[in-house]
């Protein structure tokens, strides 16, 4: 439940314990894939989606312990459904999407967990158009994360000049095609090789690619006037 409006919640120690073991998961996903790529675990597929299903459960739980204010849920909503609508608009386009460019501003503009839960939910939503599947979590939890890595990198400073902004938009839109690829490989790769796992790659590279232009297309665009916009209303509203 959201608390009420005016009235700070005090942080319980379970409070404090699900945010350490929520933000402690994020790196869970990709462990648990290096894991089994290596060692060669038949049930890989199985592991790593419920890795990820623990990991999204954790933030989750996480952020609604925390118990934010409904005018701080507002902004993070509004964002997650402005990306799904873009995604849903763009999809005639392959790969040609603004939902990474959205993600990352919000991640930038809110904090880290407001950006993984906009990445999280514009993929849940959008999803309902298109078809959910057993690769929706691994969609909310590869943008999700290039949510939180923004908010993180712009805690300190390094999401300040425009030209970091396009040019990590760029490499984490490829992070979001390598989860992608990687749940794929480990899932119906078989049997997996590195022959196997680099043709699957390749396959993928041209629309992981246009995936990757297109954000840095819609965050040149976007940047800069939602960025101020939404510092302006964390600012007036205290978020």
């Amino acid at each position: 439940m959201s608390a009420p409006e005016g009235r700070a919640v005090p942080v319980s120690l379970a409070s404090r314990v699900l945010r350490v073991a929520g933000t402690a998961s994020l790196v869970l996903v990709p462990a648990t894939m290096g894991a089994c790529a290596y060692f060669g675990v038949p049930a890989a597929a199985a592991l790593t989606l419920l890795s990820v299903v623990l990991t999204l459960v954790l933030f989750f739980a996480s952020y609604e312990a925390s118990r934010p204010a409904l005018r701080q849920i507002m902004p993070a909503a509004t964002l997650a459904a402005v990306a799904a609508a873009g995604r849903i608009v763009f999809a005639p386009i392959p790969n040609v999407q603004p939902v990474s460019a959205i993600v990352i501003v919000a991640g930038a503009a809110l904090g880290r967990r407001d950006g993984f839960m906009v990445g999280a939910l514009a993929a849940l939503s959008s999803n309902l158009f298109f078809g959910q599947g057993e690769w929706t979590p691994w969609q909310m939890y590869a943008w999700g994360l290039m949510g939180y890595v923004a908010g993180m990198l712009a805690d300190h400073g390094l999401l300040a000049r425009r030209w970091a902004t396009l040019a990590f938009g760029f490499v984490a839109s490829l992070g979001y095609a390598l989860i992608l690829n990687g749940f794929y490989i480990l899932g119906y790769v078989k049997p997996l090789t590195w022959p196997g796992a680099l043709g699957a790659i390749a396959l993928a590279a041209p629309y992981d690619l246009m995936h990757a232009t297109s954000t840095v297309v819609f965050l040149a665009l976007i940047w800069l006037p939602w960025e101020r916009s939404i510092r302006r209303v964390v600012r007036k509203y205290a978020l």
